[in-house]
C-alpha cells in the first residue's frame, strides 16, 4: 500500500473512533490522500466546497451549532491562508475546529517549490497546538502507526476540551500521492543521491564558509569558456524590464546557448527593438516556448544551465532538467531567492540578471550549432501547433485565441492550474509587448479577480484576464472593485464545470472520488454576477461566437465578462491528442533524417 494513503487511512480511522462526525474539504492534488480517506470512511459525513474560506466558516458554522468538533482539509500553500480568517474566529469564540492542512515533504520546503509556503505553525497562538505531522514511511514500525492514531485522539480531544478551541495539524505527502497499483517502493534507491557541490554567491554556502572573493568573474568566465552545450532559462517573474530581455537574448546568441521563455517570465512576448537601437551588437537570439514538444533525447545535453526567475511552470521542461546532469547550474537572482526545487544548483548567483547577461555575453563566442537545432525544432513545431489549435474549441483554443486579439502592450493576468500552462503549449512567442502576469509565487488560485483590477488600477488601463471556472468563482466578490474604483476590465472566464487540472493527474483514474472530491463540479453559469455587478455579458460556445465577443469587448471602454463554456473531458482529451500529432510528426521528421 502507498505510504500516504495507509497513513491517511490509519488517521482517519482514529478521527471516527474517537468520535468526529463531519467534515469539509476543499478539492487539491497534495491532499489526495486525506481526502480519499475520508471519501471511503462511511461513519464522516463528508461535506465539498470549491473555495477553502467558503469551507472554513462553513465548518465554522457546524461546529458553533452543534459545539462538536468539524474537520477540514485543503492542499498546500495558500489554500491553507483561506482558512485563517474562520480560525481566528473560532478561537476566538472557543468554536472546536480540527484543521488539516496538506503539505510538501521536507526536502521541498524552502526551495522554491510550487504551491509550496512555510506553513509550520502558521496560524500561531490562534490555534490550541500545532504540529508537524511525521512524513509516512514504507514498513513503518508500531510506535510509529500508534503515533498517527494517537495523535488523531489527542487532537480531537484538545479542540473539544474544557477551553474550545483550534488545532492544526500538518501533512507532508511525497508523491505518488494516490492509492499504489503495486509494492514498489515509492522513495527509490537512497544510495543513488550525490554530496551536494553547491556554491552560494555572498551567502553561506552548506559547510558554513563564506565564498566571498572566491566567486569572481573568473570563474564565471571560466564556466562559460569549458561549456561546449549550454541551456538558458527565464522562469516565472523575471525582471520586468526589456533591458533584461535583451540582454538575455543578447547572451543567447553569443553563447550560442538557446533561450527558453515560461509564460510568466516577462521575456515571452517582450519586444527588444528599443534596447537593440541603444548598443552597437545588435545580435538577439530567437525566444524558444515550444520546450514541452522539443525531443530533448536528440540533442546534446547541456554541459551548463542558466536559470532566471522561479521554478518553471512547465512539466516537461523541469522533468528534463532533472535528468540531465550540467557540470554546473547556474541560478541568478537579485534578491536572493532560493528556487531549486530539485537541488541541482551549483552556483546560486545574487547579482542583477541584466549585469550577469552582459558580462556572460562577452565571455566567449561559442559554436552555434545547438542553438540552430533547436531553432529548427521551434519553426517545425508551432505550425503544426497552430494548425490543430483551430480545429475544435477546447480552453487551449480559447487562451490562444484571446491572446491573438489582444492589443500591444496590452496587461494580461493568467489564472494558475490550466490557463498559464496553455499559454506554454498553445502560443508561440511574439514580440507584441503584451504584459504577462500570473500569480506564480504561491500558484494559489484566490484573489485572481481582484489582482487582476488591482494592475488595471496601477496601469490606469483597460485589463484583462483568462481565469477558469473555479478561480473566477474564488473571487467573484472582487467584481465590485471595477464599479467603486474605476477600473474598466474585461474577464474570460472558461467555464468547464470544474477543476479541470485534475484531469492531467493520475486521481483520474479513481472514480467517482475523481468527480466528487477533485473535479467538484457546481453547474454555475455567471451571466447573474455579471448583471449583479452591472457588467456587459456575452457568451460563446463555438470560435464564431468566442471571436464576436472579443472582437465587441476587448477594445472597448466598458467591463464585461466573456463566459466561453467548454468541457473538461473533452479539453483535455484535446490536448492530448495535439501533444501527440505533433510528436508523431517530430519522430517522422527524425526518421526521414537518418
Amino acid at each position: 500500500m502507498n505510504p500516504n494513503t495507509f497513513y491517511a487511512e490509519t488517521f482517519v480511522d482514529a478521527l471516527a473512533r474517537s468520535g468526529l462526525q463531519a467534515v469539509c474539504i476543499a478539492p487539491g492534488s497534495r491532499s489526495t490522500p486525506l481526502t480519499l480517506a475520508f471519501a471511503k470512511h462511511d461513519g464522516i459525513k463528508k461535506y465539498t466546497h470549491l473555495d477553502e474560506r467558503s469551507a472554513a466558516f462553513f465548518a465554522l458554522g457546524m461546529a458553533m451549532a452543534s459545539d462538536k468538533p468539524v474537520a477540514m482539509v485543503c492542499t498546500s500553500g495558500t489554500a491553507a491562508a483561506n482558512f485563517f480568517p474562520a480560525i481566528i474566529e473560532a478561537n476566538m469564540s472557543r468554536v472546536p475546529l480540527l484543521v488539516l492542512t496538506a503539505d510538501r515533504p521536507h526536502e521541498l520546503r524552502h526551495s522554491g517549490a510550487n504551491q509550496t509556503i512555510d506553513q509550520i505553525k502558521m496560524y500561531g497562538d490562534h490555534v490550541l497546538w500545532s504540529v508537524d505531522m511525521p512524513l509516512p514511511e514504507v514498513n513503518p514500525p508500531a510506535v510509529a502507526v500508534r503515533n498517527v492514531r494517537t495523535m488523531a485522539a489527542r487532537a480531537l480531544a484538545t479542540a473539544d476540551g474544557l477551553r474550545k478551541g483550534v488545532v492544526h495539524l500538518n501533512f507532508p505527502f511525497r508523491k505518488p500521492l494516490e492509492p499504489a497499483k503495486s509494492n514498489d517502493n515509492p522513495q527509490g534507491n537512497a544510495s543513488s543521491t550525490q554530496d551536494s557541490n553547491l556554491r552560494v554567491s555572498n551567502q553561506v554556502s552548506l559547510d558554513i564558509n563564506f565564498f566571498q572573493d572566491q566567486f569572481d568573474e573568473e570563474d564565471l568566465e571560466r564556466s562559460f569558456a569549458e561549456a561546449e552545450t549550454g541551456l538558458i532559462i527565464c522562469g516565472p517573474n523575471c525582471p520586468r524590464d526589456p533591458f533584461f530581455a535583451g540582454a538575455v537574448r543578447w547572451m543567447s546568441a553569443t553563447t550560442g546557448f538557446p533561450l527558453f521563455a515560461d509564460s510568466a517570465s516577462g521575456i515571452r512576448f517582450c519586444n527588444t527593438e528599443s534596447v537593440l537601437r541603444q548598443q552597437a551588437d545588435k545580435r538577439q537570439a530567437p525566444i524558444f516556448g515550444a520546450f514541452d514538444y522539443m525531443p530533448f533525447d536528440n540533442f546534446e545535453a547541456p554541459q551548463l544551465v542558466v536559470r532566471f526567475g522561479g521554478v518553471p511552470t512547465s512539466n516537461v521542461l523541469n522533468r528534463y532538467l532533472g535528468q540531465i546532469s550540467p557540470n554546473e547550474y547556474i541560478l541568478v537572482n537579485e534578491h536572493g531567492d532560493w528556487h531549486d526545487d530539485q537541488h541541482s544548483v551549483t552556483w546560486h548567483y545574487q547579482a542583477s540578471p541584466t549585469n550577469f547577461c552582459l558580462n556572460a555575453a562577452r565571455s566567449k563566442n561559442n559554436r552555434g550549432e545547438n542553438l540552430n537545432q533547436f531553432a529548427e525544432f521551434e519553426d517545425f513545431i508551432w505550425p503544426i501547433v497552430d494548425g490543430e489549435i483551430t480545429k475544435v474549441l477546447f480552453d487551449g483554443a480559447v487562451v490562444n485565441r484571446v491572446i491573438g486579439h489582444l492589443p500591444e502592450r496590452a496587461n494580461l493576468l493568467v489564472g494558475n492550474s490550466n490557463a498559464i500552462r496553455h499559454i506554454d503549449q498553445f502560443v508561440i512567442p511574439n514580440p507584441s509587448d503584451v504584459a504577462i502576469y500570473a500569480s506564480r509565487g504561491a500558484s494559489g488560485i484566490d484573489g485572481q479577480v481582484s489582482t487582476a483590477l488591482g494592475i488595471g488600477a496601477a496601469t490606469g488601463q483597460h485589463v484583462y484576464a483568462i481565469l477558469g471556472d473555479i478561480t473566477f468563482y474564488h473571487d467573484m466578490n472582487g467584481l465590485l472593485a471595477i464599479q467603486r474604483n474605476g477600473v474598466t476590465a474585461t474577464i474570460i472566464v472558461i467555464n468547464n464545470n470544474g477543476g479541470g487540472i485534475f484531469e492531467r493527474l493520475p486521481i483520474r483514474e479513481h472514480e467517482p472520488y475523481h468527480t466528487d472530491y477533485f473535479l467538484t463540479p457546481h453547474g454555475l453559469t455567471f451571466e447573474h454576477a455579471a448583471a449583479l455587478y452591472g457588467l456587459q455579458y456575452a457568451y460563446a460556445d463555438d470560435f464564431a461566437s468566442l471571436d464576436a465577443a472579443l472582437e465587441k469587448y476587448i477594445n472597448a471602454d466598458v467591463s464585461s465578462i466573456i463566459e466561453v463554456k467548454t468541457d473538461i473531458k473533452t479539453d483535455e482529451a484535446r490536448r492530448r491528442e495535439i501533444i501527440k500529432t505533433v510528436n508523431e510528426q517530430i519522430r517522422q521528421r527524425l526518421s526521414d533524417s537518418e
